[in-house]
């Protein structure tokens, strides 16, 4: 059965991010129940809290190893949350880094319409409002930005059109989304239904080839939605051609692709993104799906590998 977790009330109960406060009983079962207290790394220091960004409470967790070198900032994909994270916050402090993550609007603890967004301009408010908490908390620089599919797209719109930031390192893209597998399709169907339906039912697929991920999200997490939002598709449709019409960019992205992902339309996107950064470095992992956050270990171990090499 899946935990007893009251998101809004857990969400009006916490602090401003940049307040250090003492965990209250109904934070720490949260983090337990995610594993993300990391028992096993005892000296690691944690905080979960909240900022505004236009009418959204944003919840946001950071995580201190004893001396940080640099930071990892965390942009989880569509239907997700930090909770389903801990493996990637784990990688980020065996390597020294502080981690700061949050819930995007409408997903996880934080506030807004379930898996929904007026425009993705808003997700690029959320990811100024992290920046500015890592400025408040005084996070150490360089900041590497990590986001898994549309956290990726997040990642890869702030890129393309934002002003250099001096305070970001490299930029790792899991499986980003530009256009979803059978985009075509998906966009005539929202035309024919936008008039006429909020939101359908949202279909769970094998993006994973853990099985013990699969069964938790699909039984056992809470804080997973259960509908698509047309609005969340409009949004989408109207993004898309921001990102194909970009400009290319100096930036040179770690990108990391699954070949048996069917949630994006990866071979469609990677030409794509390959000649909008021409100095990006691609790995492709034959048997990844789309969730590499919660793929298999051994593939997680390569691509953790991967970066590694390239972070240190």
């Amino acid at each position: 059965m899946p935990s007893r977790i009251d998101p809004e009330r857990l969400r009006n109960s916490l602090p401003a991010l940049s307040e250090a406060v003492a965990a209250s009983a109904e934070t720490l079962h949260y983090q337990t129940y995610y594993g993300l207290d990391l028992p096993h790394r005892t000296q690691v220091q944690r905080r979960l809290g909240r900022f505004r960004v236009h009418d959204y409470d944003v919840v946001a967790q950071a995580w201190w190893p004893e001396q940080p070198h640099a930071s990892l900032l965390i942009l989880h994909g569509y239907y997700d949350h930090m909770g389903l994270y801990r493996h990637v916050v784990d990688w980020g402090l065996e390597m020294g880094f502080a981690v700061l993550a949050c819930d995007l609007p409408g997903h996880g603890l934080s506030s807004g319409p379930r898996a929904s967004i007026n425009e993705f301009a808003e997700y690029q408010a959320v990811l100024s409002g992290l920046f500015e908490q890592a400025r408040q908390l005084d996070l150490p620089r360089p900041w590497h930005l990590l986001g898994q599919s549309t956290g990726g797209a997040i990642a890869l719109d702030h890129l393309l059109h934002q002003a250099e930031n001096p305070d970001l390192g490299r930029t790792i893209l899991l499986a980003p989304l530009v256009r979803p597998r059978a985009w075509l399709r998906s966009r005539i169907s929202y035309e024919l239904l936008r008039r006429f339906v909020q939101q359908i039912p949202r279909t769970f697929s094998e993006n994973s080839g853990d099985p013990a991920f699969l069964e938790f999200v699909q039984s056992q997490d809470p804080l997973q939605p259960d509908i698509l939002p047309t609005a969340w598709v409009g949004a989408l449709s109207r993004w898309i051609p921001r990102i194909e019409g970009a400009a290319d960019s100096r930036h040179a992205p770690l990108i990391i692709q699954g070949e048996a992902d069917m949630t994006v339309d990866w071979q469609y996107n990677l030409p794509i993104l390959q000649r909008k950064f021409p100095s990006a470095e691609v790995l492709r992992l034959p048997e990844a799906r789309h969730h590499l956050v919660n793929e298999r270990e051994e593939l997680r171990q390569a691509y953790f590998d991967f970066l590694r090499e390239r972070l240190r």
